[in-house]
């Protein structure tokens, strides 16, 4: 039996938390009615992701799929960069789907690339929104993320990571104005806003 890997990232552009990247297996006949209304995250309401997130929950129980996200934090954004660290997560990520290489087709979204040994691979432009498989890998990267962010916000209660999720939002970059950067806060990317220090807080992404 063959097998599609689907990759996409969450994350790449926030001001603050980690970056996410999403890897989904499935068969190369999987059912797509098992999974109606399967878009890119972006394009559904975060109601609609968490359905479909539960569903594929439901199917990895039944053995249907395979999925994992895995993260890339603050600090480790700013010691090696977005690029490497989004590398990173990917091919955590991969690996934790135990594939079959030799038997598996990976499509990643933009200018995402697998580890060398994924010879039958396709980075495709926008494939978020033409291909369902990394749909659902950009669906389970965004939602698990939207969660970290929500868990991290008891944490700053002062940033309302639970709202805007680290991005550069005018409340957000007020709220960095007003009481400085947190440590969830990518220093790389803020080095452009007027701020004070960085400031130390107990948790780290």
């Amino acid at each position: 039996m063959r097998y599609v890997i689907g990759i996409d990232e969450a994350g790449r552009g926030p001001l603050a938390g980690p970056v996410a990247v999403g890897a989904v297996l499935l068969p190369e006949d999987f059912d797509w009615l098992l999974l109606e209304g399967v878009r890119d995250s972006k394009q559904l309401r975060p109601q609609v992701r968490d359905s479909i997130f539960e569903q594929m929950q439901v199917l990895e129980s039944r053995g249907k799929i395979r999925y994992a996200v895995r993260f890339s934090s603050c600090d480790y954004i700013d010691e090696f960069g977005i690029v490497s660290a989004i590398r990173r997560a990917l091919y955590s990520a991969i690996y934790a789907l135990e594939p079959q290489v030799a038997q598996s087709t990976v499509l990643l979204d933009g200018g995402l690339r697998a580890p060398r040994e994924f010879f039958d691979q396709h980075t495709i432009i926008r494939g978020d929104e033409t291909e369902p498989v990394i749909s659902l890998a950009s669906i389970a990267a965004k939602v698990l993320r939207d969660r970290r962010m929500e868990e991290l916000s008891e944490h700053y209660p002062d940033y309302g990571f639970d709202v805007h999720k680290g991005y550069a939002t005018l409340a957000h970059r007020r709220a960095i104005a007003r009481h400085g950067l947190s440590d969830l806060h990518r220093v790389s990317f803020c080095s452009r806003l007027r701020i004070g220090p960085k400031m130390q807080q107990p948790v780290h992404a």
